[in-house]
């Protein structure tokens, strides 16, 4: 599709002209005043207008140049006039006008300015569409999830993002704490400057130094250029070191220094460098501990722990699994061009009731995991890890001593005889079960064990098909398959 281009004018000749000139390459529309200009851009988008200044009826150029910029998608405007002075020209481009012409129009010109005008409206664009996606991603509408204990960080993250403070964030690993760094970036005045992140526990103690503060030439062997450091390169943004718990007492010294003065000095220099740089640190370690062992510095960690936010484990949290499940295995489908994967309801209680040691991390990677391996349909509890299925202990508890020979023997009275499956009992305890407990506890391990085949589950239990459908109906909770 050619470009859309607008041109007014009140002089009949140059309008034609103008259009004639330029139609074999753009979209080129024609209006003789303002009134007319402005109807047409309220029935649809131009992303070039070329005005004249001067137009009969008490609107001219410039009451279209404003009326121009005040679109939704505002239009490139160049202003041309056969009374080019400075006066007009820096009126016009106070107005938001890009370029200005003086007529008689030269054609070879005004292609090229509105080549110049088209790019640069290309290069708006797609800065605009860059910082929605930056903002959507980052923002705290893109950390998932609506538990207490998520509102209450998320609460704590928005009172103190506008402000200057140092903050520490605290959790175990795979809680989301680089995410809510970004998120507290995101809403914080710095939010047109780099945010730059530091991993300091994947680095050695001398490769950190050099990393974080940068060094001069001939610093160290190998340092034959001078080089900038991460402090530097986010200068007027947000500087995040995660696992500061790892850093070296000698980083600390200059970490400390920089908190102090707001200056820093390369590896290998003397002159101190002042910047502009917001800190958050985070830790998956206690560092009040690596204080009292003196491993951490104590006057580094008071100037640190300004403002503390402690991001909450998945295991606290559960309510937000199923939300969380549903976001990354929607993100794995489209990525990998798979069809949808249903968590069906039994697999969800298991999920719910892992502990997740790992965190979102972990259960990212599993959500991967199962989108590629399934590719589509139903994630049933059959279908997961016994690591997930062995920690829901309300619907798998351990059998109490005597209760597999009960079971047996209660079931064998309802089918002539049969005897009760091969299915281990589980580790002896004191009876605390009822003899019905305990046989639905075996009933629901031998359709694990059968996957939910029935006329498997039945062969494993030593009971006719007939008899597993009669306890089916009498216990449906256990009827976790589909017939």
């Amino acid at each position: 599709m050619m470009p859309s281009v607008l041109i007014v004018d009140d002089e009949k000749n140059t309008r034609e002209g103008l259009q004639q000139a330029l139609e074999d390459s753009y979209d080129v529309s024609i209006a003789s005043n303002a009134d007319e200009a402005f109807n047409l851009m309220d029935a649809q988008e131009f992303e070039v207008v070329l005005t004249d200044l001067r137009m009969p009826g008490g609107r001219n150029g410039l009451r279209v140049i404003d009326r121009a910029l005040a679109l939704p998608n505002k239009p490139a405007v160049i202003m041309m006039t056969a009374y080019g002075s400075i006066e007009t020209a820096v009126e016009a481009m106070k107005r938001g006008a890009v370029d200005f012409l003086t007529k008689p129009v030269n054609i070879e010109r005004l292609e090229m300015l509105i080549q110049r005008a088209l790019k640069t409206k290309t290069l708006e664009v797609e800065v605009r569409q860059l910082h929605e996606r930056l903002d959507d991603k980052f923002n705290f509408d893109g950390i998932i999830g609506n538990s207490q204990a998520l509102r209450d960080v998320l609460g704590r993250v928005r009172l103190v993002a506008p402000s200057k403070a140092t903050i520490l964030i605290e959790g175990e690993s795979g809680t989301g704490k680089e995410l809510v760094a970004q998120a507290i970036h995101q809403a914080s005045p710095r939010v047109r400057g780099p945010f730059v992140a530091v991993h300091c526990a994947a680095l050695s103690e001398n490769l950190l130094e050099s990393e974080i503060f940068g060094h001069e030439r001939g610093a160290f062997t190998g340092a034959t250029e001078r080089r900038v450091g991460r402090f530097e390169a986010a200068d007027g943004g947000t500087l995040f070191l995660d696992e500061i718990g790892e850093i070296s007492q000698s980083t600390q010294v200059k970490l400390l220094r920089f908190l102090e003065t707001k200056t820093i000095e390369r590896v290998g220099g003397t002159k101190p460098i002042p910047l502009d740089v917001r800190l958050v640190a985070a830790t998956n370690r206690s560092l009040e501990k690596l204080v009292i062992e003196g491993k951490f510095r104590e006057d580094l960690f008071f100037r640190l722990n300004v403002v503390r936010i402690t991001m909450p484990p998945l295991r606290a949290r559960t309510e937000d699994i199923p939300q969380l499940l549903a976001h990354y295995i929607k993100q794995f489908s489209k990525e990998n061009k798979t069809p949808p994967l249903t968590v069906e309801p039994g697999a969800m209680r298991y999920l719910q009731a892992y502990p997740w040691p790992g965190n979102i991390r972990e259960l990212r990677n599993f959500c991967e995991n199962a989108v590629v391996l399934r590719r589509g349909g139903k994630l049933t509890e059959f279908d997961l890890e016994p690591r997930f299925r062995g920690e829901l202990k309300t619907a798998l508890p351990a059998l109490p001593s005597g209760a597999h020979s009960e079971a047996m023997a209660d079931a064998a009275s309802h089918d002539g005889g049969g005897a009760l499956p091969p299915v281990a009992p589980r580790a002896a305890a004191p009876s605390m079960y009822s003899v019905e407990e305990n046989e639905k506890r075996l009933l629901r391990e031998a359709l694990i064990k059968a996957r939910g085949n029935r006329t498997r589950a039945a062969e494993l239990m030593g009971i006719s098909r007939r008899t597993l459908h009669r306890k089916l109906l009498q216990w449906p909770d256990l009827d976790v398959l589909d017939k």
